[in-house]
């Protein structure tokens, strides 16, 4: 009698000890996952700001250079793509156009010395830069919350529990392939 007792308690202590460590295992999941999300609304918010300042930038060139049109048009384009894109991949990618429509910009406003020193665009321009850097800076963080989240999915026990539990690997937040092309820039040169 004895005996059984004492093999009913090991089994019960043993099953005890595997749900104790399978629920932390799970509740660290839960957190390294609301790490990831709450980095990449990081992501979002800047961009978002990004987003809120460029039209103020547009309307301000646009009264120096009205006949610039194609340029306009290109970072409003980039802007609604931007504005509709649902996942990290989709994001990168019309964040690289958006980049690159305000890049031409750049070059446009080279011919309009008095647009550079208008001071409400060098306050935009400024609030601009100072936005990219959040940008830059929120995704590295949510890359590395990414990589900390994907190595415990993939590492053993985390493996095991991941896909008992339901968890998936997550997308990190890569630059659109474009982005390793040097850009053109024409300044109108003959040649």
């Amino acid at each position: 009698m004895k005996k059984g007792m004492l093999s009913i308690i090991v089994v019960v202590a043993i099953i005890v000890v595997f749900g104790l460590m399978l629920m932390s295992s799970y509740n660290n999941f839960v957190n390294l996952e609301e790490n990831v999300d709450q980095s990449y609304a990081q992501i979002e918010n800047q961009l978002q700001r990004r987003l809120d300042l460029i039209p103020n930038l547009v309307s301000t060139v646009k009264g120096y250079a009205a006949h610039e049109k194609e340029v306009i048009a290109s970072i409003s384009d980039a802007r609604s793509r931007l504005a509709g894109a649902k996942t990290p991949q989709e994001e990168a990618t019309a964040n690289a156009d958006l980049s690159s429509a305000l890049s031409r910009l750049l070059v446009v406003v080279e011919n309009y010395p008095n647009l550079k020193a208008d001071k409400q665009f060098t306050q935009l321009m400024d609030e601009l830069a100072g936005t990219e850097n959040r940008i830059a800076v929120a995704r590295k963080d949510y890359n590395d919350q990414v990589a900390e989240y994907n190595k415990k999915i993939k590492r053993f026990p985390g493996s095991l529990i991941a896909g008992m539990t339901g968890f998936k690997e997550k997308e990190y937040f890569k630059a659109d392939p474009k982005a390793q092309e040097v850009p053109k820039v024409d300044f109108g040169g003959n040649g």
